[in-house]
């Protein structure tokens, strides 16, 4: 294991470069805040390749801890560490950060340096949130992530950005509220401590067990988000730039299904088998309700901002059957949702930065006129319905299939998602992409250049391969989720 602290250049790498961009000042200096952004983004992924190469995976515990103490008056540690569930996504937010940095380059010709520094100090925050293992630490990143992500709407989003804005900012500041008296309870029941490990030990009786629960599951289902908090969503999708589509689907609905797996089911185990019931509920509203939602939308972002929730009804289901089978499956499904999602929002960027049109009327007949693209985009949508053989497929089969042992309605109420999902992205793509060229827009098309090529490419081959091969993910993340599962299981046995 590295002796670097390699977790903290992963947090302040992409911070200090986005303020370097920042610095760069006005758009006559684009293209150097263009490099640097660049630069920042590829040295920042690469200081997170060693996490995973140097990971132990038959340890479940925290591993490339750093501590420091940060307040000693009320206990408050710069303590930070990943498991097999927090690593993976630390290495697909730098991932991501790259791509978002490549797919703004010519596209962004307003405010391009605070554009590209904003999304490197999300990165940079968001970094921060999944390596916490300090209460206050983890809420400090957890708040100012939503500031980068905030701007980046309402700065260079659609007609409508300052309303969708506003509305993301709301919802999720409302959770957070709620989130900070949780951990203000726990930081007094505990004796004083913020360590979010320690929390995992302490008992708590059932009755707050469950205040908390529901405080937490309030908190991150807006995250996530889930029925019937989801209404954010949609809107912040259709208004925010093709690059802030990307993060928002491919990572920041990550944070909530994260906040589950590191607070809800370890610190409240009890509660968790309580309500487990509701949160199935829920999952399986989103999954199935929010399919055929998606089914009628005429906006292309808002079929795939609906097509989101009901892949993260996915994860939250799996979290709360409590078999290996099903947690593996969710955590994959959201390492997937990341690839697939991130590469449906970048594909309808790129007909939006020539056409200028969302609609899906607007469309027709575009492989014509764009082949190259075309097959790409066949092969996300494909990923996106869960065809065998692509990301997409997996991580829902896997949660199928534990729902099967767990509860045959359940799984079957699941599985109708292949169906619904297959149904309104196929629809989509051949109304978009099939048939005569619909007019005249379509038939002055290009096709995509050599970095729409390069960007769609690395996430085709990242979809196929985790598809084809997802071992290396599971295999990482096994030991974890086996360590969480026995906690919770012994606590609930106490």
């Amino acid at each position: 294991m590295s002796t670097y602290p390699l977790l903290s250049f992963a947090i302040w790498i992409p911070i200090v470069a986005g303020f370097s961009v920042l610095a760069t000042g006005s758009d006559r200096n684009a293209p150097l805040a263009r490099i640097l952004a660049l630069f920042g983004a590829i040295a920042s992924f690469l200081v997170t390749i060693p996490l995973w190469s140097g990971f132990d995976i038959a340890n479940g515990g925290m591993q490339f801890v750093e501590l420091k103490s940060w307040i000693p008056r009320f206990n408050i540690n710069y303590h930070l560490g990943v498991d097999g569930i927090s690593m993976l996504f630390v290495v697909l937010n730098a991932f991501i950060t790259v791509i978002v940095v490549a797919a703004g380059w010519e596209v962004v010709k307003s405010k391009v340096a605070q554009y590209n520094a904003a999304f490197l100090i999300m990165s940079g925050l968001m970094n921060g949130i999944f390596s916490s293992l300090d209460g206050v630490l983890f809420y400090v990143f957890f708040e100012a992530s939503l500031i980068p992500l905030y701007l980046i709407i309402g700065v260079w989003g659609g007609p409508n950005r300052v309303y969708a804005a506003f509305k993301f900012f709301l919802y999720t500041l409302f959770g957070s509220l709620l989130l900070l008296l949780s951990l203000m309870y726990l930081f007094i029941n505990s004796g004083g401590s913020f360590s979010i490990l320690e929390w995992h030990k302490m008992p708590i009786a059932l009755g707050p067990q469950i205040w908390l629960f529901l405080a937490f599951l309030v908190a991150f289902a807006v995250k996530v988000p889930m029925w019937p908090v989801h209404t954010w969503l949609p809107d912040a999708h259709v208004e925010a730039p093709t690059g802030g589509s990307i993060v928002l689907a491919a990572i920041a609905l990550k944070l909530g299904a994260y906040g589950f797996v590191r607070f809800s089911l370890p610190i409240l185990p009890d509660a968790s088998h309580e309500l487990s019931g509701l949160v199935l509920a829920m999952s399986l509203i989103a999954v199935v309700y929010i399919g055929f939602v998606a089914l009628v939308q005429e906006d292309m972002k808002k079929l795939v901002a609906y097509s989101s929730i009901a892949h993260m009804g996915f994860v939250t289901l799996g979290f709360f059957m409590f078999s290996p089978l099903a947690v593996e499956g969710a955590l994959v499904q959201m390492v997937s949702h990341g690839f697939v999602a991130g590469a449906m929002f970048f594909c309808i960027g790129v007909m939006y930065d020539r056409v200028h049109s969302r609609q899906i009327a607007d469309y027709g007949g575009v492989v014509n006129t764009m082949p190259k693209f075309a097959a790409l985009f066949m092969l996300f949508s494909m990923a996106n319905a869960g065809l065998p053989a692509t990301s997409g497929f997996v991580g829902e089969f896997m949660v199928i299939l534990a729902a099967t042992k767990f509860n045959f309605w359940v799984a079957f109420a699941a599985a109708t998602s292949l169906i619904i999902g297959a149904a309104y992205t196929l629809w989509m793509y051949k109304r978009v992409i099939f048939g005569d060229v619909a007019n005249h827009h379509v038939e002055e098309l290009t096709d995509i250049n050599k970095r729409e090529f390069a960007i769609l490419g690395v996430l085709a081959v990242c979809t196929l391969a985790m598809g084809l091969y997802p071992q290396p993910f599971t295999e990482v993340m096994h030991a974890s989720v086996t360590d969480l599962l026995r906690h919770i299981a012994i606590s609930k046995i106490q």
